[in-house]
C-alpha cells in the first residue's frame, strides 16, 4: 500500500468526483480509477459505491479515512523528525489578492525567508473570491483569505490581521456624490458596483437584507481593486476591505461613506489544507504565521 495511493484515495473522499479528484491529483481519471481499485483489492473491501451519477463512501470507506489520514499525518511527522527546522526545503505556492500582497504577505515572507531560506516560493495574485476554493482544489499550498462565516472543515486558518469594510463614493462632481451628500442617504437609489462573488458580496448581501432595501447593481467586477476605480468614476458606490482603499492608486479620488451599522470587519489570514499541515513546508509557514 503506497501513500500515493491513500493520498488519491483522501482526494476522492473530499470531492466524490473522479474528474476533479484526478485533476487535484495530476493524474488522469483512468489512473486514479486503476489506482483505487488496486487499494480495494488489497484492502479487501469495496471503499466507494459508484454508478454513473455518483460516487459515495461505503461504511469499509469511511472507517479507512481515519487509517489513511493518520498513515499519512504519522509520515509527514517521520520526514520532518529528520531534518532540522533550518534545512527544511521545498515549494510554498501562495495565492492572494495583490492588496493583501502589500499589506500581510510582506511581513509573512519576510520572516519566512530568514528562518527557511531553503523554501522557494511561489506567488499567484488574483480575486480573493477564489482563495479558499484553490487551497480545496490543491493549485496552491496556503492562500490569504477573509475568514468566511463557515469555514470548509477540510480547512486551518491562522489569522494575520483585520481590516475594516467600509462603504466608498466618488468625491468628483456628480449625482452618486450628490445623492451620498444628503442628509438621509437614499440607498435604495444608490447604484452599487459589488464583487461577482465571495465574502464581500455575502456581507454586502446581509446588510442590504437587513435594511430591506434592493438597491441597482450597475456592474459586477472581479477583485476589489476594480471596485475603488470605477467608484472613483462617478459610477456608483461599493464596500470594500478597508486595507483595499489603503493600497489603491485611486484613494484619493473617493470618500468614505459613514454609516452606524457597517458589516463587521473582516478577519485575513492563512488558509491551508488540514491534513498537510505537518508536512514541513507548511508546518514551517504556519509556525512563521502564529508569530507574525
Amino acid at each position: 500500500m503506497q501513500h500515493k495511493q491513500l493520498e488519491y484515495f483522501l482526494a476522492l473522499a473530499e470531492t466524490l468526483h473522479f474528474g476533479r479528484a484526478s485533476s487535484r491529483c495530476y493524474i488522469s481519471a483512468p489512473t486514479l480509477s486503476r489506482n483505487i481499485k488496486q487499494l480495494e483489492e488489497q484492502v479487501g473491501c469495496e471503499l466507494f459505491i459508484r454508478d454513473n451519477r455518483q460516487v459515495q463512501l461505503t461504511a469499509a470507506g469511511e472507517a479507512f479515512c481515519n487509517y489513511a489520514k493518520s498513515t499519512i499525518l504519522n509520515w509527514h511527522q517521520f520526514k520532518a523528525s529528520l531534518n532540522d527546522a533550518q534545512e527544511v526545503q521545498g515549494e510554498l505556492s501562495i495565492y492572494c489578492s495583490v492588496s493583501a500582497a502589500y499589506s500581510f504577505l510582506n511581513p509573512l515572507l519576510s520572516s519566512l525567508r530568514a528562518r527557511y531560506a531553503q523554501i522557494e516560493m511561489k506567488l499567484h495574485t488574483g480575486d480573493p473570491a477564489y482563495a479558499l476554493e484553490r487551497v480545496l482544489d490543491h493549485h496552491e499550498d496556503v492562500a490569504i483569505a477573509a475568514k468566511p462565516a463557515k469555514l470548509p472543515q477540510q480547512l486551518a486558518f491562522r489569522r494575520l490581521g483585520w481590516s475594516e469594510l467600509v462603504f466608498i463614493a466618488p468625491t468628483i462632481t456628480c449625482e452618486v456624490n450628490s445623492l451620498v451628500s444628503s442628509a438621509q442617504i437614499p440607498w435604495q437609489q444608490l447604484p452599487f458596483i459589488v464583487p461577482e462573488q465571495g465574502e464581500n458580496r455575502t456581507r454586502l448581501t446581509n446588510w442590504w437584507r437587513a435594511r430591506h432595501i434592493q438597491p441597482p447593481i450597475y456592474a459586477q467586477v472581479s477583485g476589489h481593486e476594480a471596485l475603488v476605480s470605477m467608484v472613483s468614476l462617478g459610477l456608483g458606490v461599493a464596500l470594500i476591505p478597508q486595507v483595499v482603499l489603503e493600497n489603491s492608486p485611486f484613494n484619493d479620488k473617493v470618500q468614505i461613506v459613514q454609516v452606524d451599522d457597517a458589516p463587521p470587519p473582516f478577519e485575513i489570514g492563512l488558509v491551508a489544507l488540514q491534513r498537510r499541515l505537518s508536512e514541513p513546508v507548511l508546518e514551517a509557514v504556519w509556525q512563521v504565521a502564529a508569530q507574525i
